[in-house]
């Protein structure tokens, strides 16, 4: 039986959540606030986390944060009723697995707890952008709950444009970090991209993409 830590202040909603994940199977520690939550994380160890952002006394985020500086990789959902984007990036950013808003659906937010219980739980090091995670450590890449498949330079490939998510990354540029002995070249660096693309897509991710910057290079994205 896992263990949940649901820390949201609405009595209504909270009530109703208690009783949809204990029917199915879940044990659930609720807290209401920031402190409680602290406190509960400590002492109950939780599977997993469902965390509402808007808490009495304060941000969940910052609890998230905490969470992720003490070294706990519990998997973490985020509610939110915010339709601020970059509130939800934010989270993803400081470890959040997933996020869903307000109002949703038991069988979405049912869903996406049993997809982040089967992902990888570790203290390897990770990056996280949209859909991707990367286990350092372990060289590896699980995308929407899935472990993918990736030659090394591939996963380095992958790495170096999380590490520049947002930005455009020039073709010399990627040149530069994997041309230890003068062996690749443009076309090659083409390839690669080409290979993690089509991995991403059978994958099924659809929440970041690498676009082509015309006669520049690449920009890791979030899709539109």
């Amino acid at each position: 039986m896992s263990t949940l830590l649901l820390v949201e202040d609405d009595p209504v909603l909270g009530r109703g959540l208690i009783l949809n994940l204990e029917n199915e199977g879940y044990q659930i520690h609720w807290a209401k606030s920031l402190k409680d939550a602290a406190q509960s994380a400590a002492e109950s160890r939780p599977d997993l986390v469902i965390l509402d952002l808007g808490l009495p006394d304060g941000s969940g985020l910052s609890f998230l944060k905490d969470l992720r500086q003490s070294g706990s990789m519990v998997p973490v959902i985020i509610l939110t009723a915010k339709t601020d984007e970059d509130t939800v990036v934010e989270g993803l950013q400081l470890g959040a697995n997933d996020y869903v808003r307000k109002p949703f659906g038991d069988r979405e937010l049912l869903a996406r707890i049993k997809t982040a219980l089967r992902e990888p739980q570790s203290r390897d090091r990770q990056l996280r952008f949209g859909d991707l995670l990367l286990l350092l450590d372990r060289r590896q890449l699980v995308a929407s709950g899935q472990e993918v498949d990736l030659s090394p330079r591939e996963f380095d490939l992958l790495v170096h444009f999380v590490q520049n998510a947002g930005k455009v990354v020039s073709r010399e540029a990627l040149l530069r970090v994997f041309d230890k002995d003068g062996e690749i070249f443009d076309r090659t660096v083409d390839s690669h991209v080409s290979h993690v693309r089509t991995r991403l897509r059978k994958a099924g991710v659809s929440s970041v993409q690498i676009s082509s910057v015309y006669g520049v290079g690449y920009r890791l994205e979030k899709s539109t």
